[in-house]
């Protein structure tokens, strides 16, 4: 069986989004980021990132991980890329070409938007929106996402998906890094054909069964 390690608030969202969608079943072991906790070292600490059995599975101390059989993964997206491989069927891709365009757009979100949808959930987590320098910081990652979002932007023309003419495991994970900057809400309403895909994403069963999953967890701890 699947074993998912995360909580549904951090980026192990998007990997028990794409369990939802697969349909399969899967455990789900908490394990809690370490800055949320005063102590995550103590002995009476919930798991977390930096409880020793985790580090085990993940050196980087970072969630989510999973465990497939005798595999090990971790890196969120890249995950999604191997369950759409193992599970996936219209999730994933039918023919090489089409899994060599979803593993392109995966990495194109990481390098192009990862970074900076990351810096503006991060200004907001930390309070830091409404200060001059929290709003300093969101403007820049707006500003630098411009080309980008130009490009997904043109190629959304006349297209309700990205690859593939139906909903794949590359628009859930481009939806997932868009996801952190969607509190801009100028950025979406300047790339319209963008703001209606994420809309479609975001209407689907399986992302709104991960999001009142996520409801149900504690803010803080």
């Amino acid at each position: 069986m699947l074993t998912i390690y995360g909580v549904y608030r951090s980026r192990a969202a998007r990997v028990y989004w794409m369990a939802e969608e697969l349909g399969i079943e899967f455990q789900s072991v908490p394990v809690l980021q370490a800055k949320r906790l005063a102590n995550p070292l103590s002995p009476d600490a919930p798991i977390n990132t930096l409880s020793p059995n985790f580090l085990a599975l993940n050196p980087m101390a970072l969630i989510p991980a999973i465990k497939d059989g005798d595999l090990v993964l971790n890196e969120s997206l890249a995950i999604n890329l191997y369950l759409a491989r193992k599970y996936g069927g219209d999730l994933g891709g039918k023919t090489v070409e089409e899994d060599g365009l979803m593993t392109m757009w995966t990495v194109w979100a990481v390098s192009e938007l990862d970074g900076n949808t990351g810096k503006i959930v991060s200004t907001y987590d930390d309070g830091r929106e409404n200060s001059e320098a929290g709003r300093a910081v969101i403007d820049v990652a707006c500003r630098t996402m411009k080309r980008p979002l130009a490009v997904l932007e043109k190629h959304l023309e006349g297209k309700d998906w990205i690859v593939g003419g139906r909903f794949t495991v590359v628009d859930l994970n481009i939806a997932e890094v868009l996801r952190y900057a969607q509190s801009e809400t100028a950025l979406f309403e300047a790339h319209p054909n963008i703001d209606a895909w994420i809309k479609r994403c975001q209407s689907r069963p399986a992302y709104l069964e991960m999001q009142r999953k996520r409801s149900l967890e504690p803010i803080e701890v």
